[in-house]
């Protein structure tokens, strides 16, 4: 018997018993469309995070003001000395491996021009901001010291402001308002898209921090140099574990903390956070690995329980197939490929499913979705070896069965 003859006969077997044959591959689609769902969101989950820890920037550390703590609660960042400009000085001349610090001084203002109005967020930074963030101006030019120095009008805008200000002309050199004094627009920022908190990082406008404790936040009684959250750069080559030790060290002692007492202040690796997020979808993956092996397991076993019924159903058949010139190999083909034929009816089902599923999470996640053909091919090969485990031993019942036997059954 040729191979096609057994593909013919094993698809119309199927076909006969057309509910049993879907119900029976139940549990091969489950486990197919499992792989499909947990590889495509795996790479796309890990693609995300790798996105937000660039748009974050490389080798850096972030400190925070604060946070002190009231009858046991944390109170939030800010809520205890603000960080000066003198922490910045000391931070930059001696912390060995720091190529880069800036301050973020945060206010929400809005920004005027014409008719136009667009209430976002408004950072007073030092000039190093960009080149801590990994950041680059996509049109015209970037903060300069003497802007940090001497206070100047002038402002970077991200791409959501650009877009609600200017949405038909280039807002280089452009003259808007932000808390009724005018800024001179002198750069625009590339697309940062949304954080690992949802908020969108293009919905900025990028001043210097002097000009912004000066004319938009105000000075304060209790530091009225403070710069906010400070953003720290690593030299590629130093220990980012080391260089934040030696942070908190030294901001202890120049905020004279006690041992034993609260800490006025945080260092974070905000990479570090978002890899342990990483770290925390690769377990969930492999608890749904596990899961999907146990799926085309289970499948397995009811697609052999299926052929050992169709087996006893068909032992006439099986016999009047031998009695006739059958061979021992001809019968075993054609079981094995009705069992195969099943499990690749179940996977192509499971990849239709694992698919649209996989389009349909990207949508509500909001990222990125791969699924590549070679995990299509790879889940349809793993559902065809499902069937040549499970079919081999029911194949080899039919074909060892005694002819004369065969024929006397009912």
């Amino acid at each position: 018997m040729r191979f096609w003859d057994s593909v013919l006969i094993a698809i119309n077997a199927l076909r006969v018993n057309l509910l049993r044959s879907v119900l029976t591959t139940l549990g091969i689609v489950i486990g197919v469309a499992s792989v499909i769902i947990l590889v495509a969101v795996g790479t796309g989950a890990s693609s995300e995070v790798d996105r937000q820890i660039k748009a974050l920037g490389t080798n850096m550390l972030v400190v925070f003001p604060g946070s002190m703590r009231s009858m046991g609660r944390a109170q939030g960042a800010g809520t205890d000395l603000p960080l000066s400009e003198v922490d910045v000085a000391a931070i930059r001349d001696k912390i060995q491996g720091v190529v880069g610090i800036s301050g973020q001084l945060n206010e929400t203002a809005p920004i005027v021009r014409g008719n136009a109005n667009w209430s976002t967020t408004v950072s007073g930074i030092h000039a190093d901001y960009l080149f801590v963030r990994d950041w680059p101006v996509e049109s015209g030019r970037d903060l300069t010291p003497g802007d940090i120095r001497t206070g100047a009008r002038v402002a970077l805008i991200g791409k959501t402001v650009a877009k609600e200000i200017f949405p038909d002309e280039d807002p280089i050199g452009a003259t808007v308002r932000i808390t009724n004094v005018p800024f001179e627009i002198v750069g625009v920022l590339p697309s940062k898209g949304q954080s690992a908190m949802g908020r969108d990082q293009d919905d900025v406008v990028l001043v210097p921090i002097t000009t912004a404790r000066a004319r938009i936040s105000g000075r304060t009684q209790v530091q009225n140099d403070r710069v906010g959250i400070l953003h720290v750069k690593i030299d590629a080559g130093a220990d980012m574990a080391e260089a934040q030790e030696e942070i908190e060290s030294l901001l202890r002692q120049r905020r004279a903390t006690t041992r034993g007492s609260q800490d006025t202040f945080s260092v974070r690796n905000l990479a570090e956070t978002m890899k342990a997020r990483t770290e925390v979808l690769t377990t969930m993956s492999y608890l749904l690995a596990a899961t999907s092996v146990i799926s085309l397991i289970v499948g397995g076993i009811g697609i052999m329980n299926i052929m050992l019924v169709s087996v006893t159903e068909r032992t006439r058949e099986i016999g009047l197939r031998m009695a006739v010139g059958g061979r021992r190999r001809d019968i075993l083909q054609q079981f094995l490929v009705e069992a195969v034929s099943l499990c690749i009816l179940g996977g192509l089902i499971g990849i239709i499913i694992g698919v649209l599923a996989s389009t349909a999470i990207a949508f509500v996640a909001d990222w990125p979705i791969l699924v590549s053909p070679s995990v299509l091919a790879g889940a349809l090969a793993a559902a065809a070896a499902t069937g040549i485990c499970f079919g081999l031993f029911p194949a080899r019942r039919a074909a060892y069965l005694n002819p004369i036997d065969a024929l006397r059954s009912e």
